[in-house]
């Protein structure tokens, strides 16, 4: 297939409630939302999922914007593209920016699995067509706000709850929530927030039966982390450090995890997802999907992955309700009553876009063309 066009838009879409993390509040997503048109006027979608400042990444949207704009979309459009999991290497030149990069890669997987009348989890490879589905709840202004929330989450049938911590939201919050669900699959995310320093921490948490803690220390460190799992019994996921199946094999190999949490933006989409996805598993090390607080088109695609045979814990993928007024494809993602999403069966991602909707969320457009 041949790129004939990219089209960025940046959206702007308010959030129905605050979430937050270590790094911050956030109450609007700016996300940026990638076209592709082949030469045949079949188009794919993809999403951005840098974030409105650079806390989580050094990427955030506008470091985002220009560098697909000026820099990889200019490398694929009017290139002949053997296959979408081979449009990375046109963009190699580019060092990093793997979130701008898989915003047109995952685009590119939509296209070619529509132009092949597939829905794209097949095109992948994936094996299952339902997947299960847990949340993130973010720091709440109250342990009581935060049990509430809980309980809503469990109402809905989500199968396992993942709650961010920080210094001073972190033991006495974990606690609370053990007290009153004993039985739930509960884990704990601190984004980085802390250091070997806080080991004795972490060792009273072992006290609560969590699936695990995420990216406890250093958003670049392996080393750290495998000497606090030597020190802990609750299992460390590895989230920020790992960019790339490289990264998942010497984090595996020097026992600084034991699960891993995959994120399409931050591998550089489908193609190194999969990479990745086939790493851990062969090595018996679970993976699940995480969230970026995704449009539809970024939640789409995550549905998509996490169809793969080594996503064999619940993962963030949620209702668009969770987040959204109005999600910006129909029909919004659903989860059944017992926590699970099924995958759609229409080619592509498998959700029509809601352009009227995108229209009126649109900030800024641009559009790079082969001519």
């Amino acid at each position: 297939m041949i790129i004939s066009s990219i089209e960025l838009r940046e959206i702007r879409l308010p959030l129905i409630h605050f979430f937050e993390t270590s790094f911050g509040r956030t109450t609007e997503r700016r996300i940026i939302l990638v076209r592709v048109t082949d030469a045949d006027g079949v188009e794919g979608w993809g999403e951005c999922t840098a974030g409105e400042g650079p806390f989580y990444s050094e990427e955030w949207t506008e470091t985002a914007w220009p560098t697909i704009k000026d820099f990889v979309a200019p490398m694929v459009v009017g290139r002949q593209v053997e296959t979408a999991a081979g449009v990375n290497a046109l963009m190699k030149k580019v060092r990093g920016h793997r979130m701008a990069k898989a915003a047109i890669e995952t685009a590119c997987w939509d296209l070619e699995s529509k132009r092949a009348g597939l829905p794209l989890w097949r095109h992948l490879g994936g094996v299952r067509q339902e997947i299960a589905c847990g949340v993130s709840i973010g720091i709440q202004d109250s342990p009581e706000e935060l049990l509430e929330k809980i309980a809503k989450e469990r109402a809905s049938g989500y199968q396992r709850i993942k709650i961010k911590i920080k210094p001073g939201w972190d033991l006495d919050v974990v606690r609370k929530v053990r007290e009153r669900y004993p039985e739930i699959l509960l884990m704990a995310d601190a984004n980085s927030a802390y250091t070997l320093n806080d080991v004795e921490l972490f060792r009273t948490l072992d006290e609560f039966n969590l699936m695990m803690i995420e990216q406890p220390l250093a958003h670049d460190d392996m080393f750290d982390h495998a000497e606090l799992q030597k020190q802990i019994k609750t299992p460390v996921c590895l989230d920020e450090s790992v960019h790339s199946a490289e990264n998942a094999l010497h984090a595996i190999e020097m026992n600084a995890c034991r699960i891993i949490n995959l994120k399409l933006g931050r591998v550089g989409g489908h193609a190194e997802a999969k990479r990745v996805e086939s790493i851990c598993r062969e090595r018996n090390v679970p993976v699940w999907c995480g969230g970026m607080l995704e449009s539809g088109v970024g939640r789409a695609h995550n549905i998509a992955m996490a169809t793969l045979a080594g996503f064999t814990l619940p993962g963030d993928v949620s209702a668009s309700s969770r987040y959204w007024e109005e999600d910006i494809i129909e029909p919004p993602v659903t989860v059944s009553e017992r926590g699970t999403i099924t995958a759609p069966s229409q080619p592509g991602i498998g959700f029509d876009i809601n352009r009227s909707r995108i229209d009126s969320l649109t900030k800024r457009c641009d559009r790079i063309t082969s001519g």
